[in-house]
This record gives structure tokens, C-alpha cells and sequence, in this order.
């Protein structure tokens, strides 16, 4: 009867999408190549896989309202991880275990077993002791249309852990065990936990994967755990660690003991709206990471949530990055090459002097949807910082300050639009470089930023009218020459 009551709840999710879907698509302030839902609220990017050909992303959903709520798992498919398709509702909330009106189908994630394609998820309920998160799973036979577990939850908080603390699976195999770790917090700390199982359905603790003292915050949400290379890596969005949004830490992993050391730790991204990155292997081996490009701490200061939720929908992915790990042991995010694929009008610059104070236009395709990079002679310029001004016009602009004088990187978003607030800080190392490289991603609604080899990295929402499109250049305290200084204006992809 509950696999019913989910069908029904999937059915009547479709029919909304179905009558405004039309209407949103011609929303002023919606993305141009970045992923959105086809409607409402999306959050958290879930259950990232390739299987049978395709890239599936599933999604935390309420397609009802441009705000949180109960929580769905939208579904999307892609060849090529710029195209999407858009495929019905994976997950409804329907059962004891997941159908809180403020809870629902929580984030997780998939795996491939016996040409069948699982999903692992938390579900979050109250009856009547509190709000609860269980680890639970559905199961599909085409990868559309899923089927929960009868015998669901097959794991339950244990008893130490805050029953409402204890979510976000990721799920693994290896030599035939199936693993999996999820967020939790123990007095006051933050642990990822470790559980095992030969089938899916039947769990065993196993350890604490890795734990905070309190310098990393008393709970990690959306914990992934990988092998890259000789090391492995955990990232997670802690909550409770000041502006610590997403974090990665770099170590050993032993499969007897479940127990994770950590030699190297850093950021993920310094910008204000990046969160709840999931990683998958793409059909090369490749780790591509996508996330979800807003963040809680700030969103709430936001107007009503920013103005997207008057056209009826809020929520997107920043571009997918692919990791990979460099010989200092420190991280670098790369946007995946198949974003080239969306290039349009290329302009070109072999080299470009800004004297002191001069501010210099540059041309990115309509100074909205582009792509650019650029790169600082470092054994050149005698500039102390270097301003880049983004979106910029009718008075406002958001502007990216590259200071070479004191290591910093800052991106400064408090006039540009009306809406947005707030500064994000990065240290930059500039200690015996001879380049430094600048890269970035604009599109109606966002900023990218990668600066470093990829390693330095800020990503903000931006809601500007398409008529702040210029992009200027301006050097202080003496000169600077940038060399390579390419743009392209970035096509909309024609997805279904």
C-alpha cells in the first residue's frame, strides 16, 4: 500500500512539473548552462553514477515551491555531463521512515549490483520522539523507476548519536563488500562513520571512519570518501566550523581497522555558495565532483532566499569538476573538459599591459554567459594587486581582487545586484611563482573562479539583469602584464 502512496505522491509531483515547467524555462534570472531543476527547489546533488551508458544525477527536490521543503529525489540523465534529461521523480517521501513535512527523502547515494541500480538514502520522520534519520534503501531494474526495501531502514542511529545526526550515505564496493559511511555527531563532534555489508540490505558498524576535535565542527553533512591515486580522500560540509563551508582532507585508509588518517587538509571552494559536494568515476576513471551552488549560512541572508523563487524555482550546480591530486598532496578542481563542447565566439589576447590605475575593457561573449582565463606574468608585473570587475554596470559590478602584495584572493559581491552580500577571502600563494593563471565561468545567475592550477577556488551566486555585462581590468600599484588572455562566449545546451 506504501509503494502506492509513493507512486501517487511521484504522479502528482509530475503533473506540477508538467504545468509550469513551460513557464520557469522563461525565467529571467535561470542559468544558461549550469544544471537546474525543472521547477522548484533543488539542493544537494545525490546519487551521482554512470550506469548503462549514462550519467544519472538525482537530486534533493521540492518541485511544489521555490523554497525547502518535504523532500523528493528529481532525476536526470546525460551523455556527455552538459546535456541533460530530465526523467520522472526517483523518490517521494511515502513510508513511516521518510515522511516528515520537514524531512523526507534525504541525500545519498548509488550503486551498481547485479545490473540493478540501488539507491541509498537517509530517511527523516518524527513519531512523535523527534525528528529521525534512518539509512534506507530502493532498487530499480531500468534505473527510472524505483521500489524501497520492504525491511527498510537497515540502519538506525546508534544509541549515542543524536537521532537527528545521522545522514548523507556513501555508499562503495570493494573485493565484494559493499561500504558505506555516513555523517554523525558524537558528543558535540563531528565523526564520518563506517558500516559495511555483503548485499546491500543487512549492515554492520564497522568504525569511526574519522572524527573532528572541534576544530572541524560538531556534525559533517554530505561526507565522500574515494581513492585517488595511492591516498585516499574525504570530503565533507561541516557544520559548526565558522566559514568552513567545504572541506577536503587527504590521507591513509586501512580496509582491517576502518580508520582514516589524515596528512593534508584544505577547502574546497572559499566562494559563499557551494555545498554538499558528491563525487562519482566517470566512464574513464575520471572523479568528477558536482555541487550544489548555494550554501545554508549564507542563504539566509538573502531576501526571501533571493529573488529566483518569485519565477518560481532556486537552486543550481556549479559546472563539474574533475579532482585531481597534485605532488604537494593538495587538491585541484577542474571544470571537465565536455564544457568546451558549449564554446562559442573565441577572442584572444597574446599579451595585454595595464599600466598603473588604467582600467582596461575586456570582451567575454555578451559579458554574461563566458568563459575566461587569463595568466599574471609574475616576473613582470609590478602591480601590488590587480582588480577585476565582473558583471559590472548601472553602478554595480561584483569584483575579483587578486592581491599579490599580500597573498589574498577576495571577491566582493556587496554591490552587485541588489540583492547579494558578502566577501569571500582566500590566501594565495605567490611565494617564487613565475605565472599565475585565472580562470572563470559566468553564467546568468553565478561566478566561478579558479585561480592557482585549479587549487584556489570561489564560487557566488550573482543576480544581475543581463545588462550588467562589461568586464574591466585594472591594475594598482604599477604595472601588470597578463598574458593569454582568452574568452568565449558559453552556448546554451540544447537539452531535453
Amino acid at each position: 500500500m506504501s509503494q502506492n502512496l509513493m507512486h501517487a505522491s511521484i504522479e502528482e509531483a509530475q503533473k506540477f512539473i508538467d504545468r509550469h515547467v513551460t513557464t520557469v524555462a522563461q525565467a529571467g534570472m535561470r542559468q544558461r548552462y549550469h544544471f537546474m531543476g525543472q521547477c522548484g527547489w533543488i539542493n544537494d546533488p545525490n546519487g551521482l553514477i554512470y550506469f548503462r551508458g549514462e550519467y544519472h544525477l538525482f537530486f534533493q527536490f521540492n518541485p511544489f515551491s521555490g523554497f525547502w521543503g518535504k523532500m523528493y529525489w528529481g532525476h536526470a540523465v546525460s551523455t556527455d555531463l552538459v546535456h541533460w534529461k530530465y526523467l520522472p521523480v526517483a523518490l517521494a517521501p511515502s513510508e513511516f521512515y521518510d515522511d516528515h513535512e520537514q524531512g523526507g527523502c534525504f541525500s545519498g547515494s548509488a550503486i551498481e549490483k547485479d545490473g540493478k541500480l540501488y539507491l541509498l538514502y537517509t530517511g527523516c520522520s518524527n513519531q512523535g520522539t523527534g525528528l529521525r534519520q534512518t539509512q534506507n534503501v530502493a532498487m530499480s531494474d531500468d534505473g527510472i523507476h524505483f521500489t524501497k526495501y520492504a525491511g527498510n531502514p537497515v540502519i538506525v542511529p546508534p544509541s549515542d548519536v543524536p537521532q537527528d545526526c545521522f545522514r548523507d550515505p556513501k555508499v562503495w564496493e570493494h573485493e565484494g563488500t559493499y561500504y558505506l559511511v555516513c555523517g554523525a555527531q558524537r558528543e558535540g563532534h563531528a565523526q564520518a562513520l563506517l558500516y559495511c555489508s555483503r548485499d546491500l540490505l543487512h549492515w554492520e558498524y564497522k568504525n569511526v571512519l574519522f572524527e573532528s576535535r572541534g576544530e572541524w565542527g560538531n556534525m559533517w553533512e554530505c561526507p565522500d570518501f574515494f581513492q585517488l591515486g595511492t591516498k585516499w580522500v574525504l570530503l565533507c560540509s561541516p557544520i559548526g566550523a565558522g566559514e568552513r563551508k567545504v572541506v577536503y582532507f587527504v590521507g591513509d585508509f586501512d580496509y582491517t581497522t576502518g580508520k582514516f588518517v589524515s596528512h593534508t587538509n584544505d577547502e574546497i571552494d572559499w566562494g559563499l555558495d557551494f555545498y554538499a559536494p558528491q563525487t562519482f568515476l566517470a566512464q574513464d576513471n575520471r572523479r568528477i565532483m558536482v555541487g550544489w551552488a548555494n550554501e545554508w549560512q549564507w542563504m539566509k541572508d538573502w531576501k526571501d532566499w533571493g529573488p529566483t523563487y518569485q519565477e518560481g524555482w532556486c537552486g543550481s550546480f556549479g559546472v563539474p569538476r574533475e579532482i585531481e591530486i597534485r605532488d604537494d598532496g593538495r587538491l585541484s578542481f577542474v571544470p571537465v573538459s565536455e564544457l568546451q563542447s558549449l564554446r562559442g565566439d573565441r577572442r584572444s589576447v597574446s599579451e595585454l599591459h595595464v599600466t598603473q590605475n588604467q582600467v582596461v575593457d575586456i570582451q567575454a561573449g555578451d559579458g554574461v554567459s563566458f568563459e575566461m582565463s587569463l595568466v599574471i606574468d609574475m616576473l613582470r608585473t609590478r602591480a601590488s594587486s590587480i582588480e577585476l570587475s565582473l558583471r559590472k554596470g548601472e553602478g554595480k559590478q561584483t569584483t575579483c581582487t587578486v592581491d599579490l602584495a599580500h597573498g589574498l584572493v577576495l571577491v566582493d559581491r556587496n554591490n552587485a545586484d541588489g540583492w547579494s552580500q558578502g566577501i569571500s577571502k582566500s590566501p594565495l600563494n605567490v611565494f617564487g611563482k613565475h605565472q599565475l593563471d585565472v580562470h572563470m565561468y559566468s553564467d546568468q545567475s553565478s561566478l566561478e573562479i579558479f585561480i592557482d592550477e585549479f587549487t584556489n577556488v570561489h564560487s557566488l551566486n550573482i543576480f544581475a539583469p543581463s545588462s550588467q555585462n562589461r568586464i574591466e581590468i585594472k591594475a594598482i600599484g604599477g604595472e601588470a602584464v597578463l598574458k593569454h588572455v582568452l574568452s568565449f562566449g558559453m552556448q546554451e545546451p540544447r537539452g531535453e
